[in-house]
């Protein structure tokens, strides 16, 4: 009860007070912000992901200004040296105004990068994308086969039957490649198991799956529990360790991403930076309340 009241009063709190909390999980608000902490993860031997903030929009103009801004990046991340790739939400690009221009934005983010030799993670957000998610993946995918990927979350009951559904084929021009998360978004029961083991067995019956069929998979989880069940997995498969990364958040777990490092595995940390911050945090905190454990420790234990 508790955690609902803080995370319905948290986007009427001061930015500034918000930032305490957030700044652990928030690269900052500017390029130079995320270049920062890109580097950072870098000289650790970590790889990045890059995502500039925001989602849903309300008309095509900012679809195409977050467009613009994304091929800036690139350019910039490319210009920089730095060892990782890029996310993008299809919201971000128009995807719930207009299907079809939300396509060629997202196009000619991914081209660009595939120009630069790099890598474009499609997002998958809340239950009402997923089948549009799915076919602007698998129409970039024909085009950029090496150049783009998509987002799974295993607390969808459709995931798995979606991965059995792969046209996996000697006609692919190349093997999928998903991160695999638990799933953030708040859905109805009929779309989404609820129970906290319930999500962890079909995480590891996902991830199995992939590991099996050839699919590279990006392990995308701080929970011990999944992390030590994903190595006996690739022990027990002996999964070549370019066939998968393990990937985490910024500022989540940090001790626990050192361990997978340490013990010879590549590592992915997503990097998220931008002026809608606040709104992100406040639209995360809203879907998971239990964050709110995180926010007491960050103002009362980090002071």
């Amino acid at each position: 009860m508790m955690h609902e009241f803080v995370a319905g009063m948290l986007p009427h709190m001061p930015k500034s007070l918000v930032w305490i909390f957030s700044k652990r999980y928030i690269a900052g608000e500017s390029i130079e912000d995320g270049l920062k902490i890109s580097r950072d993860l870098n000289s650790e031997k970590v790889l990045v992901t890059i995502d500039l903030l925001g989602e849903f929009i309300k008309d095509l103009s900012e679809a195409e200004e977050n467009k613009n801004n994304y091929l800036k990046i690139i350019d910039r991340f490319m210009l920089e040296g730095i060892q990782g790739n890029f996310s993008v939400k299809p919201t971000f690009f128009g995807l719930l105004i207009d299907k079809e221009a939300c396509y060629k934005n997202v196009r000619e983010v991914v081209a660009k990068a595939a120009a630069n030799k790099s890598f474009v993670r499609i997002d998958m957000e809340d239950s009402q994308c997923v089948d549009m998610e799915w076919e602007l993946y698998f129409r970039l995918k024909e085009e950029f086969p090496n150049h783009v990927g998509l987002v799974l979350q295993a607390y969808m009951r459709r995931t798995l039957p979606d991965l059995m559904k792969l046209n996996d084929n000697a006609s692919l021009k190349a093997p999928h490649n998903f991160r695999l998360c638990k799933g953030i978004y708040v859905e109805p029961e009929t779309v989404a198991y609820k129970e906290y083991h319930e999500i962890r067995q079909h995480y590891l019956e996902d991830l199995e799956y992939m590991l099996t069929h050839g699919i590279y998979v990006g392990i995308a989880t701080h929970d011990k529990y999944l992390v030590e069940k994903a190595f006996d997995l690739l022990k027990k498969y002996n999964v070549p360790k370019d066939k998968y990364e393990f990937q985490m958040l910024l500022g989540v777990t940090p001790d626990l991403r050192k361990r997978i490092v340490a013990a010879g595995h590549k590592m992915r940390v997503y990097v998220p930076y931008g002026k809608d911050w606040f709104g992100y945090c406040t639209r995360r905190l809203k879907e998971n309340p239990k964050m709110v454990n995180d926010i007491v420790k960050a103002l009362f234990v980090r002071g």
